[in-house]
């Protein structure tokens, strides 16, 4: 039995023209051999599976091949390429940096580099991870990745750009590499099925692709795990079984649900998605790329962004139809709103159903000016039963006008009592008509009434204010520097307690209490029922005489501002040491 080998490695991409997804890079690369343009160091940069390091090999092979072709590729033909294709070569070196990135492996790689290449012209290092090395390593290189020597040249690659230091940043032509798109990845997968034998659909290749995320590595390793399970014919329900990927038709069906308003569908469909074992909040970031993909689907000049198959792009285009732009906006807000209060939800699955709900309602509102009319119509009625007043007004001159004139008079006073009997405040008033007592006791009962707005200017103790300034520190559980001004700072009020003096120690108490004095004042007013009192800050004047002074003088200081310490003293028992 022969041994198998993956289809990352199988078919890894032996020259710049079979490398995907590239173009422009290679394109340059190809150009600075033809124009014999090397520079001394490299940098490749960019996500996983993008071909990095392929390049970089592709790249060390070309500029060694013996017999360079018109197109200015190897040849694999002569003795340096069949070294290179043999896993022999000596003029090309590769360093993992995550599993050597001290200072003396970077030693030795400088050792290596002083000797010439024995065949080709130059010698090629592959430094891949580059980021991994520690900061004595990247030092350690600085000088020989500046200078090397004139057959030296340095290829680094990292998938963190950020993390490789400026200097070495600045010694090297950097180069990044850009995700591969899911048509290149698809287009590859389908090459790499017919040269297999296997027959692939193109939506389950859209799967493997938009799984991949722009990583051809795990684009090839996906399709082997389809391979051992599906055999030579792989299905779109066979891929998304294996790969526990949630069927797009959901999606699809729950926004035309929402768009029908039927909620109770909805939710079932929401159940019948956690049932086959599927993350809510996996199904909730679907949703919203989903609207999302609606969306670009709306305009011919965004279609471009939709990455996905041309069957699958059809029918999102077919429900673009339906959707209009403000229900998408909405809708994805609602989407995105969801999924930012999931992770802190306690009720996580009402979290989900709350947002299905609300967006099967948003249509909802157009409904209802059709409904307003036949509220309305009542009320349009009343006014021409109330028409027929001015008739008795006619015919009262005719007749006799002075009954006429007391026949309306006489229900309005029981139209007007009629409702004051349900009313409980106006009971305890009956007995009082009786006497001229009782009218008098009306009168005094309302004479109180000008003492509402005094209410808030109620007087209050100093023990009372004292209290309620304290009691502000409760407001600020989260802040405790800010609850420590309040619980150990107390205002000294002035005689009218109409104002009060707080000293603060340091400016950043003084400005943290300024930008919340509307707020305290307010909490103030309501504890202590009184609206005038106001609140004046001031910062304390330090004295170098203050670090000399003993702590007993430093109390009797602190008893000249406030003399309640002293009651205070005395009833916790406290000594001054």
């Amino acid at each position: 039995m022969e041994n198998y080998i993956v289809s990352a490695r199988k078919y890894r991409p032996l020259n710049f023209e079979s490398v995907v997804g590239q173009q422009a890079l290679t394109q340059t690369l190809r150009n600075a051999i033809r124009q014999n343009h090397l520079a001394h160091a490299y940098l490749f940069c960019g996500s996983r599976g993008v071909g990095k390091t392929t390049c970089a090999r592709i790249f060390a092979k070309t500029i060694n091949c013996l017999n360079p072709t018109a197109e200015h590729d190897a040849c694999n033909e002569c003795e340096s390429c069949r070294a290179f294709n043999e896993q022999r070569s000596f003029n090309i070196h590769e360093l993992d940096a995550a599993s050597n990135n001290s200072v003396d492996d970077i030693r030795a790689l400088i050792d290596q580099v002083r000797i010439p290449p024995q065949v080709g012209k130059y010698s090629v290092y592959i430094i891949d991870e580059v980021h991994m090395l520690s900061a004595g390593a990247f030092n350690a290189l600085l000088k020989t990745l500046e200078e090397p020597p004139s057959y030296a040249i340095f290829i680094l690659a990292t998938t963190e750009k950020h993390k490789v230091l400026p200097t070495i940043l600045s010694r090297c032509q950097v180069y990044d590499f850009s995700r591969i798109t899911v048509a290149d990845i698809i287009a590859h997968l389908q090459y790499v099925a017919g040269q297999e034998g296997i027959e692939a659909s193109e939506e389950a290749l859209n799967v493997v692709a938009q799984k991949a995320d722009g990583g051809m590595r795990d684009a090839l390793s996906i399709f082997d795990q389809l391979v051992s399970f599906c055999g030579s014919t792989i299905t779109y329900e066979q891929t998304i079984a294996v790969l526990n990927v949630l069927d797009t038709d959901y999606y699809f069906r729950l926004v035309d649900l929402a768009l029908a308003g039927d909620v109770s569908n909805a939710l079932l469909l929401f159940n019948e998605v956690l049932n086959k074992g599927f993350d809510a909040q996996h199904f909730i970031t679907g949703l919203a790329q989903h609207l999302r993909d609606v969306l670009v689907s709306k305009d011919p000049q965004t279609v471009q962004l939709l990455e996905t198959s041309e069957a699958i792009r059809k029918h999102y285009q077919e429900q673009a139809t339906k959707c209009s732009a403000p229900w998408i906006f909405r809708a994805l807000d609602l989407a995105n709103t969801c999924d930012i209060q999931y992770r802190t939800a306690k009720n996580k699955r009402l979290t989900v159903e709350l947002m299905l709900i609300k967006m099967a309602q948003l249509l909802a509102p157009q409904a209802m000016p059709v409904e307003q009319p036949v509220k309305a119509a009542p009320i349009k009625a009343a006014p021409q039963q109330a028409a027929p007043k001015p008739a008795p007004a006619q015919s009262a001159p005719v007749a006799k006008p002075e009954p006429t004139k007391q026949a309306p008079e006489q229900p309005k006073p029981a139209a007007q009592t009629m409702p004051s009997i349900p009313t409980m405040p106006s009971m305890p008033s009956i007995p009082s008509i009786t006497s001229v007592k009782g009218t008098q006791s009306v009168e005094k009962t309302e004479a109180p009434e000008p003492q509402a707005p005094t209410a808030q200017n109620a007087p209050f103790t100093v023990d009372q204010f004292n209290s309620a300034w304290a009691g502000l520190a409760e407001l600020y559980p989260e802040e405790p520097r800010l609850a420590a001004v309040f619980a150990h700072n107390l205002p000294q009020l002035e005689k009218d307690h109409l104002s009060c003096l707080l000293t603060l120690a340091n400016p950043w108490q003084h400005a943290e209490l300024k930008s919340r004095m509307r707020f305290i004042e307010s909490e103030l007013h309501k504890r202590l029922r009184n609206n005038q009192l106001h609140v004046r800050l001031q910062i304390a004047e330090y004295t170098p005489q203050m670090d000399s002074l003993t702590m007993e003088d430093r109390y009797k200081l602190m008893v000249e501002k406030n003399p309640q310490l002293t009651e205070l003293k005395a009833r916790l028992g406290l000594q001054i040491e």
